[in-house]
């Protein structure tokens, strides 16, 4: 099962930093902690004009004090997915510790995913012009909604000057741009990437927006669950380090996981109904992509949106790829807790990935009430599990029929 470090698909590559900042806590470490006591972080919504919904919750980041983070000037250039993201990147540079190699930052990657860039500033400047009838909108607002701007602050604060970019793919965003940023640095183009995802959607907009779609929950999430009503949106951001595995231990740096694998496609079909096809394919490709057979996983962190047809689709590929493994392995929707943050999904859903390969503790799938004939595979219903687990795959399947899917292994 090991990859070989001297194949053609080039060099083996670590996560040596994390950082996390979501409704279940404001480091890596507490919602990882939240994960493991199956903590729901979906609830009543705190935003402007929340009487004009029909859907009042969502997975809100609480106690995130922007103010005490940043400088007045800083926060007049960020809109709150920035700012997420660059609490998220610091406290993975943090962690990853690399030291000081200005060579080595001239070819530093910074790839992040985000679907709704700049929500929060689009939502404040429409108001302002068409609700309060004023004449000007905040003088940064371009800067501040782009949605390269997570990218170009991270890379900006951290001296990070080679490639660097923004993918927005709806919801497989996160796990497309860590796709890319797992292939640079596989192929020797970089040496060193700051990658993962961020969103700040839950806004009176874009929640009136989900609301016409009539895909969203009013109560809580319960993915793969009979009765299952829908989705819950979700704000956060989630970054890592990735660097050569090599590398990373000469230089004594603390390896997470690997990634060993990335496998992307497009259904060619619906806008919005997701294909078994699509997805197996993207499973496949990761699984070829990485040199690992069905059965050397033991884990899938699933897209599990909760939505009837989401999860039933799901199912049927996760049979469709894994054949009689299927009934093996562990699998489970983190959004049951930590929402659905749509660009920056993947890259909260990784950090379960790694609990699962480091610590050997599956996250649960949370407010199942009742085994669905058409999801009939463990979800690790309500509750942690332990379990002995050396690879795994992430799901990510996006509206328009992108999907992206990351492999990783143990860091043995």
């Amino acid at each position: 099962m090991d990859p070989d470090p001297t194949a053609p698909r080039g060099r083996r590559v670590a996560i040596t930093g994390m950082g996390v900042v979501s409704a279940l806590g404001l480091d890596a470490g507490s919602h990882m902690a939240a994960l493991r006591a199956g903590t729901c972080g979906i609830g009543p919504l705190d935003i402007q004009d929340l009487d004009r919904l029909t859907v009042r919750i969502g997975a809100q980041v609480r106690g995130f004090d922007a103010e005490a983070r940043y400088a007045r000037s800083e926060l007049s250039l960020y809109d709150r997915t920035t700012q997420l993201a660059l609490a998220a990147a610091q406290e993975a540079m943090d962690q990853a510790a690399p030291p000081p190699d200005p060579e080595r930052d001239l070819r530093a990657a910074v790839v992040i995913g985000e679907a709704l860039p700049g929500m929060g500033s689009i939502d404040d400047s429409y108001r302002a012009v068409f609700q309060e009838g004023k004449n000007r909108v905040h003088p940064f607002l371009v800067p501040r909604l782009m949605a390269s701007a997570p990218a170009s602050f991270i890379s900006m604060r951290h001296g990070l000057k080679g490639p660097g970019w923004s993918v927005s793919t709806a919801c497989s965003s996160a796990n497309h741009a860590m796709g890319q940023a797992f292939q640079m640095v596989r192929s020797g183009v970089s040496d060193f990437a700051v990658t993962g995802g961020v969103e700040a959607p839950l806004t009176f907009g874009v929640m009136k927006a989900w609301e016409g779609l009539r895909v969203m929950t009013r109560d809580v999430c319960r993915p793969f669950s009979r009765g299952r009503a829908g989705m819950a949106l979700a704000e956060g951001a989630a970054i890592y380090v990735l660097e050569p595995l090599d590398a990373a231990r000469a230089r004594g740096a603390t390896v997470l996981a690997e990634i060993v694998g990335a496998g992307m496609s497009m259904d060619a079909g619906d806008i919005v109904q997701p294909s078994a096809d699509g997805a197996a394919r993207a499973m496949r490709a990761a699984l070829a992509d990485a040199g690992l057979a069905p059965g050397d996983v033991g884990y899938v962190n699933a897209h599990g949106t909760g939505t009837a047809a989401n999860d039933r689709t799901e199912v049927e590929a996760l049979r469709a790829v894994f054949g009689d493994h299927a009934e093996r392995l562990r699998i489970s929707s983190t959004k049951s807790m930590h929402g659905h943050a749509l660009g920056g999904a993947g890259a909260l859903e990784l950090a379960a990935v790694i609990m699962a390969l480091r610590d050997g503790v599956i996250a649960p799938t949370i407010n199942y009430a009742e085994p669905d004939p058409e999801c009939d595979l463990d979800v690790t219903p309500n509750l942690a599990a332990q379990a002995e687990i050396r690879a795994a795959i992430s799901n990510s399947f996006a509206f328009g029929g992108l999907n992206a899917v990351i492999a990783a292994r143990r860091a043995d």
